[in-house]
Protein backbone atom coordinates (compact mmCIF):
# COMPACT_ATOMS: atom_id res chain seq x y z
CA UNK A 1 0.00 0.00 0.00
CA UNK A 2 0.66 3.62 -0.43
CA UNK A 3 0.97 4.75 3.11
CA UNK A 4 -1.84 7.55 2.86
CA UNK A 5 -4.45 7.43 5.78
CA UNK A 6 -7.56 5.74 4.99
CA UNK A 7 -7.86 2.34 3.60
CA UNK A 8 -3.77 2.23 2.79
CA UNK A 9 -2.80 2.27 6.33
CA UNK A 10 -5.14 0.44 7.66
CA UNK A 11 -4.28 -2.56 5.64
CA UNK A 12 -0.28 -1.59 6.78
CA UNK A 13 -1.67 -1.74 10.33
CA UNK A 14 -3.72 -4.68 10.18
CA UNK A 15 -0.10 -6.49 8.69
CA UNK A 16 2.26 -5.27 11.03
CA UNK A 17 -0.01 -6.36 14.05
CA UNK A 18 -0.20 -9.94 12.81
CA UNK A 19 3.62 -10.66 11.95
CA UNK A 20 2.84 -10.19 7.92
CA UNK A 21 5.30 -8.83 5.83
CA UNK A 22 4.36 -5.23 4.26
CA UNK A 23 5.45 -2.69 2.27
CA UNK A 24 4.83 -0.89 -0.89
CA UNK A 25 5.62 2.61 -2.54
CA UNK A 26 5.28 6.18 -1.01
CA UNK A 27 5.94 9.68 -2.61
CA UNK A 28 9.05 11.01 -1.99
CA UNK A 29 9.24 12.67 1.38
CA UNK A 30 7.14 10.24 2.88
CA UNK A 31 4.22 12.68 2.46
CA UNK A 32 0.15 11.89 3.47
CA UNK A 33 -2.43 14.00 4.04
CA UNK A 34 -1.47 13.92 7.82
CA UNK A 35 2.59 14.70 7.11
CA UNK A 36 5.24 12.20 6.81
CA UNK A 37 4.37 8.91 6.98
CA UNK A 38 5.86 7.11 10.06
CA UNK A 39 8.95 5.28 9.79
CA UNK A 40 7.21 2.11 11.26
CA UNK A 41 5.86 1.20 7.62
CA UNK A 42 8.22 -0.40 5.65
CA UNK A 43 7.45 1.76 2.17
CA UNK A 44 10.18 2.92 -0.52
CA UNK A 45 10.11 6.29 -1.46
CA UNK A 46 9.07 7.49 -5.42
CA UNK A 47 11.71 9.79 -6.72
CA UNK A 48 8.74 12.63 -6.93
CA UNK A 49 6.14 13.34 -4.76
CA UNK A 50 3.37 13.07 -7.15
CA UNK A 51 0.51 10.45 -5.57
CA UNK A 52 -0.08 8.91 -9.06
CA UNK A 53 3.45 7.96 -9.38
CA UNK A 54 3.15 5.82 -6.20
CA UNK A 55 -0.26 4.17 -7.33
CA UNK A 56 1.13 3.07 -10.48
CA UNK A 57 4.35 1.16 -8.56
CA UNK A 58 1.97 -0.40 -6.08
CA UNK A 59 -0.46 -1.73 -8.73
CA UNK A 60 2.38 -2.93 -10.60
CA UNK A 61 4.38 -4.67 -8.06
CA UNK A 62 1.46 -6.34 -6.73
CA UNK A 63 0.12 -9.64 -7.85
CA UNK A 64 -3.53 -8.07 -7.33
CA UNK A 65 -5.08 -4.73 -5.64
CA UNK A 66 -7.91 -4.89 -3.13
CA UNK A 67 -9.73 -1.12 -3.12
CA UNK A 68 -12.08 -0.70 -0.43
CA UNK A 69 -14.50 2.28 -0.60
CA UNK A 70 -17.96 2.68 1.43
CA UNK A 71 -18.75 5.02 -1.71
CA UNK A 72 -18.05 5.00 -5.74
CA UNK A 73 -14.01 5.74 -5.92
CA UNK A 74 -12.87 8.70 -7.42
CA UNK A 75 -9.27 10.56 -7.78
CA UNK A 76 -6.79 8.23 -6.73
CA UNK A 77 -8.71 5.37 -6.03
CA UNK A 78 -10.33 5.38 -9.34
CA UNK A 79 -6.90 5.75 -10.65
CA UNK A 80 -6.03 2.73 -8.82
CA UNK A 81 -8.51 0.47 -10.32
CA UNK A 82 -8.01 1.91 -14.23
CA UNK A 83 -4.57 1.44 -13.91
CA UNK A 84 -4.97 -2.10 -12.80
CA UNK A 85 -7.46 -2.61 -15.22
CA UNK A 86 -5.23 -1.36 -18.06
CA UNK A 87 -2.29 -3.44 -17.29
CA UNK A 88 -4.46 -6.69 -16.90
CA UNK A 89 -4.39 -7.12 -12.83
CA UNK A 90 -6.43 -8.75 -11.14
CA UNK A 91 -8.95 -5.88 -9.25
CA UNK A 92 -11.63 -6.53 -6.52
CA UNK A 93 -13.43 -3.32 -5.63
CA UNK A 94 -15.40 -3.43 -2.36
CA UNK A 95 -18.29 -1.04 -1.59
CA UNK A 96 -21.09 -0.65 1.06
CA UNK A 97 -23.66 -2.61 -2.03
CA UNK A 98 -21.22 -5.40 -1.56
CA UNK A 99 -20.47 -5.09 2.78
CA UNK A 100 -22.12 -8.31 3.86
CA UNK A 101 -20.65 -10.48 1.15
CA UNK A 102 -17.44 -8.77 0.91
CA UNK A 103 -15.12 -11.67 3.43
CA UNK A 104 -16.29 -14.53 0.87
CA UNK A 105 -16.07 -12.05 -1.89
CA UNK A 106 -12.40 -11.63 -1.20
CA UNK A 107 -11.88 -15.28 0.31
CA UNK A 108 -12.81 -16.39 -3.39
CA UNK A 109 -10.95 -13.33 -5.14
CA UNK A 110 -7.80 -14.70 -3.14
CA UNK A 111 -8.14 -18.40 -4.12
CA UNK A 112 -8.69 -17.67 -7.82
CA UNK A 113 -5.41 -15.93 -8.36
CA UNK A 114 -2.10 -16.40 -7.30
CA UNK A 115 -1.69 -13.57 -5.15
CA UNK A 116 1.46 -13.52 -3.09
CA UNK A 117 1.68 -9.79 -3.03
CA UNK A 118 -1.98 -7.94 -2.57
CA UNK A 119 -2.06 -3.78 -2.77
CA UNK A 120 -4.62 -2.19 -0.51
CA UNK A 121 -6.12 0.73 -1.11
CA UNK A 122 -8.56 3.31 -1.32
CA UNK A 123 -10.04 6.58 -0.03
CA UNK A 124 -8.11 8.69 2.54
CA UNK A 125 -9.38 9.37 6.29
CA UNK A 126 -10.11 13.00 5.69
CA UNK A 127 -12.79 11.74 2.69
CA UNK A 128 -14.26 8.93 4.25
CA UNK A 129 -13.29 8.04 8.31
CA UNK A 130 -15.00 5.31 7.98
CA UNK A 131 -12.49 3.12 5.53
CA UNK A 132 -10.42 1.72 8.42
CA UNK A 133 -12.53 -0.16 9.77
CA UNK A 134 -13.92 -1.21 7.10
CA UNK A 135 -10.50 -2.48 5.41
CA UNK A 136 -9.83 -4.26 9.05
CA UNK A 137 -12.86 -6.11 9.40
CA UNK A 138 -12.62 -7.44 5.78
CA UNK A 139 -8.99 -8.67 6.10
CA UNK A 140 -9.66 -10.30 9.33
CA UNK A 141 -12.95 -11.84 8.20
CA UNK A 142 -12.01 -12.64 4.36
CA UNK A 143 -8.66 -14.04 4.48
CA UNK A 144 -9.10 -17.07 6.83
Amino acid sequence: SGGQTGADRAALDWAIERGIPHGGFCPAGRMAEDGPIPPRYNLTETKTPEYAVRTKLNVEQSDATLIVSPQSPTGGTLLTIEYARAIGKPVLLITRREEAEAPALLHEFLGRHEIRVLNVAGPRASSTPEVAGMVADLLDSGTG
